[in-house]
């Protein structure tokens, strides 16, 4: 498969993934007034407090972060950041201008706010869980998650609840606090939901890669997914020849990456995927 055709088989789901995210938040979040963690909270906020389209507010606070990302991680990791902060601000104007035009009615004006917020959370879940799957994200906190955890040891799990926490806080000064806790369910079920998507309710996979070619692959994942590898040298039985085994631990929205690092070195490498159960480590969660 050529480069550009396995991209556009990223890309796609990445677009599918930001659309339902898109129609969560017009049809289910904004006209109940509920939240949402990250930047699209912010970008909420902002909507509630001064009637700031979210199409715009979130690309507008998106867009520092780029840079930022892409200064600190480079090119490879905000590519499909870049896809999904761009995706998501044209679905969430398109959906904008549905509403406008009335061909789109919110799901808004409902006094079970529980039935609203199970369903908020079933579409953020499954749009974010598609975007995370194909290696894309949405930008914002996902961003600053990610260098601070490089400079500061600190986990990104950590950083994004505590940068959500924050956020969700603040908007008590905007909406009764009973809807901010209506917003705990839409974040509770949205993450058990990405965590299915993902193929796994674990925060992590370890990755057993028996290649001729361990040292290529291990200097790649180093530099492009910031991830420790542990080289253990090997013998095939029956073959006698000498290969080694790359050994490493990714995050769940890292693990197609990872697939299309090894698969571009070494098409023939053998790689088995093990469920992980709980991660203590740089990167991970330190104790």
């Amino acid at each position: 498969m050529t480069r550009p055709l396995r991209q556009i088989r990223i890309i796609i789901p990445i677009l599918i993934g930001t659309a339902i995210y898109a129609f969560g938040l017009h049809y289910f979040v904004i006209p109940n007034q509920l939240m949402e963690g990250g930047v699209t909270g912010i970008a909420v906020l902002l909507n509630y407090a001064a009637g700031f389209p979210l199409s715009i507010s979130t690309l507008v606070l998106n867009i520092p972060l780029f840079f930022l990302g892409w200064k600190a991680l480079g090119r490879d990791q905000m590519l499909y950041t870049l896809v999904g902060i761009v995706s998501l601000s044209g679905f969430l104007a398109l959906m904008e201008h549905l509403i406008e035009r009335k061909w789109l009615i919110p799901f808004g004006g409902s006094q079970d706010y529980m039935l609203v917020a199970l369903y908020a959370g079933v579409s953020l879940g499954t749009g974010l869980g598609i975007v995370f799957r194909y290696g894309g994200t949405t930008g914002g906190v996902d961003i600053i998650a990610r260098i601070v955890s490089r400079s500061k040891g600190i986990s990104m799990g950590q950083i994004i609840l505590s940068l959500d926490a924050l956020i969700i806080g603040i908007s008590l000064l905007y909406i009764p606090i009973e809807k901010v806790l209506y917003t705990l369910v839409t974040v509770f079920i949205a993450s058990k939901i990405i965590d299915f998507i993902q193929d796994g309710a674990y925060a992590a996979k370890a990755f057993s890669i028996i290649s001729e070619h361990g040292e290529a692959i291990s200097k790649k994942v180093t530099i492009e997914l910031d991830r420790g590898v542990t080289l253990i040298p090997a013998r095939g039985a029956f073959s006698g020849q000498q290969k080694e085994v790359v050994y490493c631990v990714v995050q769940r929205q890292e693990i197609r990456r990872l697939k299309s690092i090894i698969r571009n070195i070494d098409p023939r490498a053998f790689i088995v995927i093990n469920e992980v159960h709980d991660v203590l480590g740089e990167g991970f969660k330190e104790e």
